[in-house]
């Protein structure tokens, strides 16, 4: 799961199946999604530990500037992504405290339910499906 735009998969995933007449956002689920925010840090985390060791072991003094241009440009690859892991794992923080306020699963524009199945495929949302779209709508036509 190296970024948030890629599909999100934990290797032991099995989708949330709520109880008939169980209520949203119970303790069950936020136990549920609160597992899913932990395990995925973790293995951000991991991913950033792996880096910096790949970073201080690879680094060598090449002779030839294609070489040491081609090294300096997959580290540089390499930051950006740890980069936009690192937001993403403030992201979560930011849900998991959701969570523990009791805030999570809401839309933060409507407050209406995000939905579990949404939540699954996108645990840091914060928008429903309907202010989603309307948001990007907006961002298109302002350009921004």
């Amino acid at each position: 799961m190296p970024n948030e735009n890629k599909e999100f998969a934990l290797s032991d995933f099995k989708p949330y199946q709520p109880a008939d007449g169980e209520e949203y956002m119970c303790d069950e689920q936020l136990e549920h999604f609160s597992k899913i925010l932990h395990q995925w840090k973790q293995e951000l985390m991991e991913e950033v530990d792996r880096t910096k060791e790949h970073m201080q072991t690879d680094l060598n003094n090449y002779a030839d500037p294609n070489d040491r241009a081609s090294q300096e440009e997959e580290f540089n690859l390499e930051l950006r992504t740890r980069d936009r892991e690192r937001k993403l794992i403030k992201k979560i923080d930011k849900t998991l405290d959701l969570i523990e306020s009791g805030d999570y699963g809401y839309c933060k524009a409507c407050g209406i339910e995000i939905g579990i199945r949404r939540l699954e495929a996108r645990p840091t949302a914060d928008l429903c499906i309907d202010c989603k779209t309307l948001a990007e709508i907006k961002e298109k036509q302002l350009g921004v």
